[in-house]
C-alpha cells in the first residue's frame, strides 16, 4: 500500500513512531504546506525508510521567497519525490485570488525546471485550477482528494493528472462513489490525507496512514475486483507518479 498523501506531524501526533511503524513495508508519502511541515518533512524521510515527501506551500499558507529558496534547495534530496501541497483555495481565501494564483504559479515553474511531480490542492477553485494546469502539460499531476464531477475528472487526466481518493468516498452517502465507476483505475492513487478525513468504519476519530485499507476496500467494491487488484494498480500508480526508486 502507499499513501500517498497524508500530514503526519508533531502539529497532529504524540505516536508518530507508532503511526509510521504501523505501515511496515508500506509506503507514505507526508507533504508539507507551510515551512515548518516541510522542514519536517525533511526529518521523517531521513529518520523512516518507508517515508517519502513532497515539500510546498500550501495556498492559505504565508509564502516568502525564502520559502520557495528552501523548496528549489531541498529538490535534489532522493526521497522528496514532488512540489506540493499547492494550488488553489477559494473556500477560506476569496480575496487574494492573484496572489494565491502567482504562488502557484511560481512552484510550478519550479517543478517544471526540475521536472517533479505536483500535488495540488483545490477548494472551489476548480476552473482557475484546471486552467493553469493546462499550461503544464508535461508535468505530472496528483488531484490531492478528488471529489468533483465525472466531466472535471476526465479533464483532469486529459492534461496528465491522476486523482487522489481518500476517506469521503467510504462516506454512506458519498457521490464520489458513481464518479469512481467511470474512471479507470489506472488513473486513481490512494491516500488519506490524515489525520483528516478519516474513512468510515473510524469516521470521526484522528485518521492514519494505515487507514487507508478501508479506501482500499470501497474502491474494490465499487470496481467489483479484488482488493489486492485494487493494491496492485494504485501502488504501480504510485510509483509511475512519483518516480519511486521502489521494487515490489
Amino acid at each position: 500500500m502507499i499513501d500517498t498523501h497524508c500530514h503526519v506531524f508533531k502539529e497532529y501526533y504524540t505516536n508518530i513512531d507508532e503511526v509510521i511503524n504501523k505501515m511496515d513495508n508500506n509506503i507514505v508519502i507526508v507533504s508539507g504546506t507551510n515551512d515548518q511541515d516541510n522542514k519536517e518533512v525533511l526529518e521523517l524521510c531521513k529518520k523512516y525508510p518507508n517515508v517519502y515527501g513532497t515539500i510546498g506551500i500550501h495556498p492559505t499558507e504565508e509564502c516568502s521567497s525564502n520559502s520557495l529558496k528552501f523548496i528549489e534547495e531541498n529538490l535534489n534530496n532522493e526521497k522528496i519525490v514532488g512540489i506540493g501541497e499547492i494550488g488553489l483555495d477559494y473556500y477560506w481565501n476569496k480575496d487574494n485570488k492573484e496572489k494565491q494564483k502567482e504562488i502557484f504559479i511560481k512552484q510550478l515553474d519550479l517543478a517544471r525546471k526540475y521536472n517533479k511531480p505536483v500535488v495540488i490542492h483545490n477548494r472551489e477553485a476548480t476552473n482557475d485550477t484546471y486552467e493553469i494546469l493546462k499550461d503544464y502539460p508535461e508535468l505530472k499531476k496528483d488531484i490531492h482528494c478528488y471529489s468533483g464531477s465525472l466531466e472535471m475528472a476526465k479533464n483532469f487526466i486529459k492534461i496528465n493528472c491522476r486523482l487522489g481518493i481518500g476517506g469521503v468516498v467510504t462516506f454512506k452517502n458519498s457521490k464520489l462513489k458513481d464518479v469512481l465507476k467511470e474512471i479507470d483505475l489506472k488513473y486513481l492513487m490512494l491516500e488519506t490525507d490524515s489525520p483528516f478525513l478519516t474513512p468510515e468504519p473510524y469516521r470521526g476519530k484522528q485518521n492514519e496512514p494505515y487507514n487507508i485499507i478501508y479506501v482500499a476496500k470501497t474502491l474494490s467494491e465499487i470496481k467489483g475486483i479484488s482488493l489486492e487488484g485494487v493494491l496492485k494498480q494504485t501502488t504501480l500508480n504510485a510509483i509511475d507518479q512519483f518516480n519511486l526508486k521502489i521494487k515490489l
